[in-house]
């Protein structure tokens, strides 16, 4: 393990941690940790990995908009190259260039490897409709979504709808304010605007411009059981909260059909409080069939990749599930996760999953 790398994640991980103390003192916080850190296999969400042929409007949505720096084309030697082609299951056919984007200051942020592609692929989805199943959306917490709709609007990406303001109920009865806006990112991807009021602490930590995240990743999913019993047995991932919703329809965030109701679960690696996961699961409409698969190396949001402290467990975990397991432990050395021992596996869904191993 490269040494620099392991002091960057572990120091993501305790101030994770250390936000859990205090952010989440408060009890009435439906997301507080359920168990130890040091119980978890797979950590936070450390990276997604985005598949696109515009350099130019990624960063547009991910650098000006949202706030991230940019560094790249990073340099890939041959061999890590050979590696990512196993490990992705990337076209003889099909070259690319790497780049990453990231929070400056917040280790804890998820990261997003862009992966600029020599030709067209097949799009992951086929519209920005949020009824579309698959990989969904990445999420921006920030203290001021009001602000941050004006930004992303202005330069000239639109939105699912207008700006929704909500309650959330507490554990008490009591309820706190999410302003919200899903906006159309590149490649029939969605970025998430969202700022928690009422005094709860946001989704992730927030830079001194009051922008923070990713800080989450969303899927569109059907039978939520398999596919989150996958995360959760092969993962060692926790649920840390389960509700129904009824949509506001026509005026909400989503523009869903009125009267819609989905199954929401949320997914943490156990003691975190920021790099989790959310999935959606209709009820009472028919979710839309993209034609694609939702992985690489087709383009749209093909991949998340996990740190886990025995990437062994991992695989015998995959083996024990009957999860599809892509490509057996191979060593890198990565510049987005490190020297690293990683593996792929699929989701019930078909969605790419890479994990790394990370010894504390």
């Amino acid at each position: 393990m490269n040494i620099r790398f392991l002091i960057l994640i572990m120091g993501a991980l305790l101030a994770s941690f250390t936000l859990a103390k205090h952010a989440y003192a408060d009890s009435n916080d439906a997301l507080a940790p359920k168990s130890s850190a040091k119980d978890a296999l797979a950590m936070p969400l450390h990276t997604v990995t985005i598949a696109t042929v515009s350099l130019e409007q990624s960063l547009l949505f991910y650098r000006d908009g949202m706030g991230m720096q940019v560094e790249g084309p990073l340099t890939i030697s041959p061999a890590l190259e050979k590696a990512h082609r196993a490990l992705w299951q990337m076209p003889d056919d099909l070259s690319w260039q790497t780049y990453r984007l990231y929070r400056e200051g917040i280790d804890s942020a998820i990261q997003i490897r862009l992966l600029v592609l020599s030709k067209p692929m097949p799009t992951i989805h086929d519209s920005w409709n949020s009824r579309e199943l698959g990989p969904f959306s990445l999420g921006f917490p920030n203290t001021d979504t009001v602000a941050l709709d004006k930004h992303i609007r202005t330069i000239g990406f639109g939105a699912l709808n207008t700006l929704e303001s909500y309650p959330i109920p507490r554990a008490d009865g009591s309820k706190y304010q999410i302003d919200e806006t899903i906006f159309n990112a590149p490649d029939f991807n969605h970025g998430v605007a969202i700022t928690r009021g009422n005094g709860m602490a946001q989704l992730g930590p927030t830079d001194t411009n009051g922008k923070g995240g990713p800080a989450y990743s969303a899927q569109v999913i059907t039978d939520s059981e398999s596919q989150l019993t996958f995360y959760t047995d092969v993962l060692g991932l926790e649920i840390r909260s389960d509700r129904v919703f009824k949509s506001a329809g026509d005026k909400g965030a989503m523009n869903l059909p009125n009267g819609t109701e989905f199954r929401f679960a949320i997914v943490y690696s156990k003691g975190a409080t920021t790099g989790h996961m959310l999935f959606v699961d209709f009820h009472n409409i028919e979710p839309i069939k993209p034609k694609n698969a939702p992985s690489l190396p087709n383009i749209g949001l093909g991949m998340w990749s996990f740190p886990v402290r025995s990437i062994q467990q991992v695989m015998d975990n995959a083996k024990a599930h009957g999860a599809t397991i892509v490509s057996q432990p191979k060593k890198v050395n990565d510049p987005l996760v490190g020297k690293s021992v990683v593996a792929t596996l699929r989701a019930p869904n078909g969605f790419l999953i890479e994990v790394f191993e990370v010894q504390p």
